[in-house]
């Protein structure tokens, strides 16, 4: 052993054991592994940070922005609320509900996918009579699987790729992993839902219920031509009983009705009068393609302006005192993203006992009032009529700039920063075409990963798909430095000899030469590793070594970096071996110990899939 492997292999030990021992992030230890490198003269300075560049990276962050606007758009709140059952069983629920997990984290980042149906999976297991994590931990089981489905599912797949472009073999393309990576996730998903469940320990959620604002009081104008034109009260709450969400009242040609009977059909231009939790709000709108803020719009009969958009009216309306030439106020917000935010009235504030209305909302600060909340109590006027008091919430609609502006005037305060989403289809259909048409790029070869994403990324921008101000918060950014940091040094360990040292060492003290034993050896060894430590920072390490095992055995490489690319995505024993696991820690309840339960034979059903399977569809 030189000098130059025996420091590249002390360099991996000691970065493998702070990364079991969990005390300092991962990418700062990944970061502190590359300076190690750089010193010990086994990365050169000058390609230290050539993984920020690399193409695995650029494509990881990419898909992430366009997760975020399949997010924000209402994209993946339409597809669930489409496929998801509401009153089947367990099994044909649990199904439906891993599957469109799985389905999802093909194509988008998995966290984000687990993240938002986590809500609907805690409402399966109140249906269901079961404890949240019994759901939880399937689902989460059920998305990382699906990520080993495709080449953007998960970051090891691209780390995977580009350690074969780099070997002179070119990149795998986007669907190269579904023969392999489809059977042993159908295989482990069948497992889990008719048997693995079961094995998941029934505990109560560790977390509370959070902070409650209760209900929002809000309005909906039913526009012409929408489905919910002919229904009665009844069929249109029937249709959002998912959401909690209930008609508290009905106005109609400028008379309100309190308690509307069930019976009443719902005519066009009929206002709704709708009590809703904040977070339910988005259900129920896109359940008929409704959107808030829109029954103040100019009327000659009610003397009232609109508020479709946080923007001034054309034409001035002397019966209210908000629709006055927006002109003549100068300090008017500016336009900016559009956001919404939550406020609480506090007992000092100056608008206490004033309306929208009186307060000029609109016209001054360029913002609507969508909803107010005032401790479960309806209110009795429009909701632009109603005399604030202390201790309301108000739900409001407009640029960051001028809300910020509002709750300095006012004396209000903001509360804690919310996902509220409200359904938008059209943004929600451009954001779904925009990442279709970059997997479709990729797959017919166009342009690579990383620029056809890039290039996605750069439509959501120009469409507003994702809000410019969004677009770096919602890239992982230890994900990003870890896999950059790594990358040079795994690199490292080719250039240096020691990726085939160590192959050398496997192949003939474990796999005493056979490669079918040697493949086996590489997909358990990644599955434990992954288990321990980061599922893309194993990628790293192991891939070197996989195409050092492959070179010294004389066979197929593309074998032993799929088994690579398999036991990357199988991080079930542990909750700190993928995010995903992390996430459902406090919900569900768990204990560190209570993963091995589904997630042991899980694994054992992974391996015995897969080894076939690898055998088969990448022969050596």
């Amino acid at each position: 052993m030189t000098t130059d492997q025996l420091l590249i292999v002390c360099v991996l030990a000691a970065t493998m054991g702070l990364f079991l021992w969990g005390r300092f992030r991962h990418d700062v230890i990944a970061l502190a592994a590359l300076i190690a490198s750089v010193v010990a003269g086994l990365v050169p300075a000058d390609a230290a940070f050539a993984g920020f560049g690399h193409p695995a990276v650029i494509t990881v962050a990419c898909v992430l922005i366009l997760s975020r606007g399949l997010q924000n758009t209402g994209a993946v709140d339409w597809l669930a609320r489409s496929l998801l059952p509401r009153n089947a069983g367990r099994l044909v629920s649990m199904t439906a509900l891993m599957g469109l997990g799985a389905a999802l984290s093909g194509f988008m980042n998995n966290v984000g996918a687990m993240a938002l149906l986590m809500p609907i999976a805690v409402q399966f297991s109140e249906r269901l009579d079961l404890q949240p994590g019994q759901v939880l931990m399937p689902l989460a089981f059920g998305t990382i699987l699906g990520g080993m489905t495709t080449l953007i599912g998960t970051p090891p797949n691209l780390i995977v790729s580009g350690f074969r472009a780099e070997a002179g073999m070119g990149h795998f393309a986007i669907f190269d992993f579904a023969p392999v990576g489809a059977a042993v996730a159908l295989a482990g998903l069948a497992f889990v839902v008719l048997i693995g469940w079961r094995l998941v320990p029934a505990r109560t959620s560790a977390t509370g219920d959070g902070f409650e604002t209760g209900a929002y009081f809000t309005e909906l104008r039913v526009p012409e031509g929408n489905k919910a034109v002919g229904l009665t009260l009844r069929q249109f709450e029937s249709k959002i009983e998912d959401s909690d969400a209930q008609i508290v009242g009905l106005i109609r040609n400028a008379v309100r009705l309190t308690a509307p009977h069930g019976g009443r059909r719902i005519r066009s231009d009929d206002i709704l009068v709708l009590e809703a939790d904040v977070d339910a709000l988005s259900e129920a709108l896109s359940v008929f393609d409704m959107t808030l803020g829109d029954t103040e719009r100019e009327d000659a009969d009610r003397g009232t302006a609109s508020a479709v958009e946080p923007q001034a009216e054309t034409t001035p309306d002397p019966e209210d005192p908000d629709s006055e030439d927006p002109d003549s106020e100068k300090d008017r917000a500016p336009s900016g993203e559009i956001v919404l935010r939550e406020v609480a009235v506090l007992p000092g504030s100056t608008i206490v006992g004033r309306s929208a209305r009186d307060l000029r909302i609109r016209t001054r600060y360029g913002l609507n009032l969508l909803a107010v909340s005032r401790a479960g109590h309806p209110p009795r006027s429009r909701l632009r009529g109603i005399k604030l008091r202390s201790g309301d919430l108000l739900l409001l609609q407009g640029a960051s700039d001028a809300v910020t502006g509002f709750i300095n005037d006012t004396g209000c305060v903001p509360l804690s920063p919310r996902d509220l989403r409200i359904p938008d289809k059209r943004m929600a259909f451009l954001a779904g075409a925009i990442m279709l048409g970059a997997i479709g790029i990729v797959t017919l070869g166009v342009l690579p990963a990383a620029v056809a994403f890039a290039l996605g990324v750069l439509a959501s921008m120009l469409l507003r798909t994702v809000p410019l101000r969004e677009v770096y918060t919602a890239i992982d950014w230890p994900v990003i430095v870890l896999l950059a940091a790594l990358i040079p040094v795994a690199g490292a360990m080719q250039s240096t000899g020691a990726a085939d040292l160590l192959a050398r060492v496997l192949v003939d003290g474990v796999a005493q030469g056979n490669p079918v034993i040697a493949l086996v050896v590489i997909l358990v060894t990644t599955m434990f590793l992954s288990d321990v430590m980061n599922n893309a920072a194993t990628a790293a390490v192991l891939c070197p070594i996989a195409l050092g095992i492959a070179g010294s055995l004389g066979v197929n490489p593309d074998s032993f970096l799929m088994a690579v690319a398999i036991g990357a995505s199988c991080a079930f024993l542990t909750p700190i071996g993928h995010q995903n696991n992390t996430l459902i820690l406090g919900p569900g309840g768990f204990r560190f110990g209570d993963y091995w339960r589904l997630g042991l034979p899980l694994e054992a059903v992974v391996i015995l899939v897969s080894v076939p399977l690898l055998l088969l569809v990448w022969p050596l």
